[in-house]
């Protein structure tokens, strides 16, 4: 549940910096590419931080 609420807050910081770059008017190819990078982050981190340890 915890890895949920992670990935939520990830999504927030995901779509602020998408909307950033759509107003400083740059390209979608470069836009696309950050988002896809941001969301490999995001996945990483939250697995990381919420799994449980043996």
């Amino acid at each position: 549940m915890s890895l949920i609420i992670y990935l939520i807050g990830f999504a927030f910081i995901i779509g602020g910096i998408a909307w950033a770059l759509v107003v400083a008017k740059v390209s979608t190819l470069y836009i696309m590419i950050t988002v896809v990078i941001f969301i490999g982050v995001a996945i990483l981190t939250g697995v990381t931080r919420t799994r449980t340890r043996d």
